[in-house]
């Protein structure tokens, strides 16, 4: 094991145990960010036809303008900060901006369409202490849709898994303007090849709005879901997907403007990238109060919406709030089978923690001892 790879593993170990300490802080309260993306620029050096995310002009927003956002998500108690855009490694300050946000002990990730990656830049995010990078491929050749090709990005992955520190997972998107279905699957195989972790994303429409798959896209679907690593106990068979998948509704509270924030280049905060302008209040005035009336907003958008991160965010509610129905969701078989399935063991551990008193008052010290509280 060369000297690299001995340091990704023990950083992946503490970023493990990190891990362990936000997810123990969620599921105390209720009434703080787990995730926020925030954009540094809306400029991208692409155009992808069916991305309504970026333009080809915007000035990134001044550095210090910025370290004032990160500093005003840690006050509110967020627990990740994504950068993505546009395309963020355009920003000439990312690198700073990255070390701000793990000053304050808030894990860092970067969302990518990986052209401009480099050894020298992936030293530069090492150096910086990024936790985890997500890369955006499209398809295996560019076209008229898309850019981000697995045959253009090829020797930036090569370059990823001989040098980064730092977490790195591929995702590829499966829809109507994606010419060919079969090519996600092989960027998905190529990446897990070289070690990384796989999603993998159902395009919407430009309201963020489910466009439901084909046959054919459906069954290269459910290929793609088979490599993915599980998700607080699935993510195999993850039902939320799967019902998006076959263009069926998710009934599901959508706590975008609470847990989950997006912030803007023009530092206001909307409940996702589909829905700017909504709640549409600067960052630098976001309070408590407007946390907790988010919280309970029913967003009629939530039931074809395809922004999983914002569902997975979520969840942890509906594990805080209600667990025995949460637990029973995650068994229920996938579509088009009868039988459940067998429960893993991190969600056997989760029944009994919150079906018995002496599981949960074992989980409300372990929270407590975790996050330095006596």
């Amino acid at each position: 094991m060369n000297g690299v790879a001995l340091r990704r593993k023990i950083l992946g170990v503490h970023r493990r145990i990190r891990q362990a300490r936000l997810f123990a802080k969620a599921m105390q309260s209720s009434r703080h960010p787990v995730l926020a993306h925030v954009i540094p620029t809306r400029r991208c050096n692409l155009c992808c036809a069916y991305c309504n995310e970026y333009d080809r002009h915007s000035p990134p927003v001044p550095a210090a303008e910025m370290l004032r956002r990160i500093d005003r998500l840690a006050e509110l108690g967020t627990a990740i900060i994504t950068f993505s855009g546009g395309e963020p490694l355009l920003h000439p300050d990312l690198d700073e901006l990255i070390r701000r946000v793990r000053q304050h002990g808030i894990f860092a990730t970067v969302i990518t369409n990986g052209y401009l990656l480099s050894p020298r830049r992936i030293e530069r995010l090492n150096r910086a202490g990024l936790d985890q990078l997500q890369v955006s491929i499209d398809n295996v050749l560019p076209d008229e849709v898309s850019k981000k090709s697995l045959k253009v990005i090829e020797k930036r992955l090569q370059w990823l898994a001989r040098y980064a520190e730092f977490d790195v997972s591929i995702n590829s998107v499966i829809g109507a303007p994606v010419r060919n279905p079969a090519d996600a699957l092989v960027v998905a195989r190529r990446a897990v090849q070289l070690g990384f972790a796989v999603t993998a994303g159902i395009l919407h429409d430009d309201c963020g709005q489910l466009v439901p798959l084909s046959e054919q896209q459906h069954a290269v679907f459910n290929e793609m879901v088979n490599l993915q690593k599980p998700f607080f106990g699935y993510g195999r068979q993850d039902p939320f997907q799967q019902k998006l998948a076959r263009g069926l509704p998710n009934n599901w509270h959508c706590r975008a403007g609470c847990r989950y924030l997006y912030v803007c280049e023009n530092g206001l905060v909307h409940y996702c990238s589909q829905e700017r302008g909504f709640p549409g209040i600067p960052l630098m005035e976001y309070s408590t109060e407007h946390l907790n009336r988010a919280y309970e907003t029913v967003k009629p958008c939530a039931p074809y919406c395809t922004i999983s991160c914002v569902q997975r965010v979520a969840m942890l509610d509906q594990l805080r709030e209600a667990p025995l129905e949460a637990i029973l969701n995650l068994l229920q078989p996938p579509l088009g089978q009868q039988s459940p399935r067998e429960p893993p063991v991190l969600l056997r551990m989760l029944t009994w923690m919150f079906l018995t008193g002496a599981g949960r008052q074992l989980f409300r010290k372990a929270a407590l001892r975790v996050l330095g509280v006596k």
